[in-house]
């Protein structure tokens, strides 16, 4: 990080987190955050479910909300990006103050509830994107929606020329019943429509869905099997928790879902998990709390083919990308991996 990026993160948290993230979607957007490009290597570069990834390290959904800053963030080091999530209606989302920073415990809780301008807003920023690393679109439903499991499909419809993959978000803590839909019998009607969305688009995209870490084994098989049976194209794990036992201080009973740091034990455990069940057939994206190379390459060793990091920007500044994809490399070259492939799951039993 330079002198100049932890300027701007102490600036930023002097203010109101919320206001914060504002402001930082408009410095990218006026040129003044350092961008230092795309590091790739022939150890790191991959394939994800027939996406090419210059790293694998990408952005997680929740910072972009509506796609407001899609080219510069294709230059600040990530291998691929996920902005929303969009909802076919725009929505406020929850009453404020609703994102907290808990700074002891480098984390975050939020209840945002899907607040964003609506899948049209959204669209047409992605349809005027520049080219380069691959963009997808984070679906949701309204809150308010009287058939939820319906609005996956319409907004996947709606933006699905646009982007290079979207995922089907059923993991949200912070719309009420939301993950009700991760139920075995609820989810395979839910994917079922998505995937009639997919089939009817010009270009079939890559479907990912992601899941939540407050999961038990017997929910964990149950998602890997419908999983398998919809064919999807892969699984993110995990979206933010409720579990508070590995943090204190003053917002740490906030409602909401926690992410950072204390999220990265249990959300590897799953992502491992899931990993044995799905058994090579279904890749996966492990999220939860990666803020080094080390964290990024223990989500890899435990399973995942790619990583997605958000909260650990909050403290580490937009570099951290860059900084994990060139240690990915370096620990691959450490260990004999001549490319990502090769190391992935060979650390999974130490999680299970």
């Amino acid at each position: 990080m330079n002198i100049i990026e932890r300027a701007g993160l102490f600036a930023l948290h002097r203010l109101d987190p919320e206001a914060a993230h504002g402001l930082s979607i408009k410095a990218l957007n006026t040129g003044v955050v350092p961008l230092a490009g795309v590091f790739t290597s022939a150890r790191i570069a991959t394939q994800v479910a027939g996406l090419s990834l210059p790293n694998p390290v990408g952005l997680a959904a929740g910072y972009d909300k509506n796609a407001e800053a899609v080219a510069p963030l294709m230059r600040a080091g990530f291998g691929f990006l996920e902005v929303g999530a969009a909802t076919p209606r725009p929505q406020p989302g929850n009453m404020q103050p609703r994102l907290f920073r808990l700074t002891e415990d480098r984390a975050v809780i939020n209840r945002f509830g899907f607040n964003n301008e609506g899948m049209s807003a959204i669209t047409t920023r992605l349809a005027a994107r520049p080219s380069g690393v691959p963009v997808g679109l984070n679906l949701g439903a309204n809150k308010d929606s009287v058939d939820r499991s319906a609005d996956f499909a319409q907004v996947l419809a709606h933006a699905g020329p646009h982007v290079d993959f979207a995922t089907v978000n059923v993991s949200s803590p912070n719309t009420e019943q939301l993950r009700d839909l991760q139920g075995a019998a609820a989810l395979s009607a839910l994917l079922e429509g998505v995937m009639e969305a997919r089939s009817a688009l010009a270009n079939p995209i890559p479907i990912f869905l992601k899941i939540a870490p407050d999961l038990k084994p017997d929910e964990i098989a149950q998602i890997a099997e419908v999983a398998i049976a919809s064919g999807i194209s892969g699984v993110i794990a995990t979206n933010t928790t409720l579990d508070r036992d590995k943090v204190s201080g003053p917002y740490a009973q906030e409602k909401g879902g926690l992410s950072g740091a204390p999220l990265f034990e249990k959300s590897t455990r799953v992502l491992a998990q899931l990993s044995q069940k799905l058994d090579g057939k279904v890749p996966l994206i492990g999220v939860g709390g990666v803020g080094s190379a080390e964290q990024a390459y223990e989500k890899i060793r435990a399973g995942a083919s790619a990583v997605q990091v958000y909260s650990a920007l909050v403290y580490e500044g937009l570099s951290l990308a860059g900084r994990i994809a060139k240690g990915l490399d370096a620990l691959l070259e450490r260990d004999g991996f001549a490319t990502i492939d090769q190391a992935v799951g060979t650390g999974r039993d130490a999680w299970l």
